[in-house]
């Protein structure tokens, strides 16, 4: 029989699940009447993964237009969003799609049409973008610091 060293037992294989990140440990309880489920693994936050899928300042406009307004093609996206980049939208809409959170649609035709629209994983998202417009709306009520 063959010993293991502690060192080659606990080495993960490449099939195993990889390590979460650091993150900070949030309370795992259930809060009463909260809408937010306690996490999948207790003592992890799944905030650096959500802000990743959405984060940075193209990926929510875009997902904005295509929940709000539906399917758009490449120029009508680009066309909408003030700013940006040819290349910074391929790159956005190639990591949503990536993500599972924009479909892509290519016809034969010449030249190419080529439809986005939001997948349901995006759509599920849809009552975040209210909820962060209705954030919005009250700061906006609400005087800010330093005015009388």
């Amino acid at each position: 029989m063959t010993t293991k060293s502690a060192a080659e037992v606990l080495k993960p294989s490449d099939d195993a699940p990889r390590p979460l990140p650091d993150t900070a440990p949030i309370p795992t309880a259930p809060i009463p009447n909260a809408a937010i489920p306690a996490p999948a693994i207790p003592g992890t936050c799944p905030m650096p993964d959500i802000a990743q899928l959405i984060g940075g300042k193209w990926k929510l406009i875009i997902l904005q237009i295509l929940l709000f307004q539906g399917m758009k093609r490449f120029n009508e996206l680009r066309r909408q969003i003030d700013g940006i980049t040819q290349t910074m939208l391929t790159n956005q809409l190639r990591a949503l799609e990536r993500d599972g959170l924009v479909s892509r649609k290519v016809y034969a035709e010449v030249p190419p049409r080529v439809e986005y629209r939001a997948t349901q994983r995006a759509q599920d998202l849809e009552e975040m973008f209210h909820a962060m417009h209705n954030w919005w709306l009250k700061g906006q009520e609400q005087p800010g610091p330093g005015s009388k």
